[in-house]
């Protein structure tokens, strides 16, 4: 039997029933997805909120002081170290340039080839001129050897005679180039071929012109000194002989020095060279680890407290023998100084420049 449907009042009332609770629920989801996407977005930007270093930057007669708390330090791993002392050897710094030996190579092949000429011609006048003694003998004596032959052998004795003449000139021609474009040591090694000469030649060795910045002046040319190949490396270098001209970018003295082979020094390459002079200069002894590289130059920090830090510039001029350190001049005294753990102090130093700076728009 079949249930008698409701009333349409009540019919109506289930229907306004039924639509009410899809709008409560409804609203609630928005309710709810706009609670959670704000709480999301709080989030967010509590993550992307820059967190406060605990470091902070101040500054003492306008040199920066970074002063790192406890934890900070404990964490950073920093090592410490007092300076010490040194005399050392001034360094004059110069300018060098690896050479071309072209040149260099085209004037020993050209006086090797003079010579064998002069070899070839005395070996033919020494064979011709008995060769007209003989003719003009034979020819004084009977009449042998007709006047025509003499004249003949004659006249090839002096064109042998000639080639000797021209040979030797040649010889003394380049050999006078030799000395004047590369001075009496090379000058030297290129007419006698010696053992320098050949190692040139055989690039075992490589040619450099160092030449010193204009108005300073050296007592005498150091036998030995050294080229830098970059900040961590050096090569020693060995005196040859004055050059016989200058750069013309510098217009200093100019020495010759070679040195060594090496890959690095390529023709017409430029490097910095150390000079030894005859001067003593007293300094700290800064490790290179210590030094941390900023705008182009170098800098250091010590230590001026248990745990505040301030920056310092520091001059790299005067490289000390083991090249793992510098010798510094107007460093404190028993200064210490932070030989681990420095560019993490210039970055400390720069992030709290920058919070800083933000601080200071809000």
């Amino acid at each position: 039997m079949t249930e008698p449907l409701p009333p349409p009042r009540a019919r109506q009332t289930v229907k306004r029933l039924l639509m009410a609770l899809a709008s409560a629920v409804l609203i609630g989801g928005t309710i709810w997805g706009f609670m959670e996407g704000r709480a999301e977005r709080d989030m967010e930007a509590e993550r992307e909120r820059p967190v406060n270093a605990p470091q902070r930057l101040s500054r003492v007669n306008d040199d920066p002081i970074i002063t790192l708390d406890a934890a900070t330090l404990r964490e950073s791993g920093l090592e410490l170290a007092l300076l010490p002392s040194a005399t050392d050897r001034e360094q004059v710094r110069a300018y060098g340039t690896v050479l071309d030996l072209q040149q260099f190579t085209d004037l020993a092949n050209n006086i090797s080839s003079a010579k064998a000429q002069l070899l070839s011609a005395e070996a033919k006048a020494a064979a011709s001129k008995p060769a007209f003694d003989r003719a003009t003998q034979l020819n004084k004596n009977g009449q042998i050897v007709s006047t025509a032959q003499v004249q003949t052998t004659e006249a090839a004795f002096h064109v042998d005679e000639a080639a000797v003449a021209a040979a030797q000139s040649l010889i003394r021609t380049s050999t006078a180039t030799a000395y004047q474009a590369w001075g009496p040591a090379l000058g030297k090694a290129l007419v006698e071929r010696n053992e320098q000469l050949a190692r040139l030649i055989g690039r075992q060795d490589v040619l450099l012109q160092i030449t010193v910045p204009p108005g300073v002046s050296l007592n005498a040319a150091p036998a030995n000194a050294f080229a830098e190949i970059d900040a961590q490396r050096r090569l020693p270098i060995a005196f040859v002989s004055s050059a016989t001209k200058t750069d013309p970018r510098i217009q200093g003295v100019s020495y010759f020095y070679s040195a060594p082979f090496d890959q690095a020094l390529i023709p017409g390459m430029n490097v910095l060279a150390l000079l030894p002079s005859d001067k003593d200069v007293e300094g700290s002894v800064v490790p290179k680890t210590a030094t941390v590289w900023w705008q182009g130059k170098a800098w250091i920090y010590l230590a001026t407290g248990s745990n505040t830090f301030t920056r310092r510039e520091v001059a790299t001029g005067q490289t000390a023998a083991d090249n793992a350190s510098y010798v510094v001049s107007g460093l404190p005294k028993d200064a210490q100084v932070v030989i681990k753990g420095a560019q993490a102090l210039l970055s400390e130093e720069f992030r709290a420049q920058v919070q800083v700076g933000e601080e200071d728009r809000k």
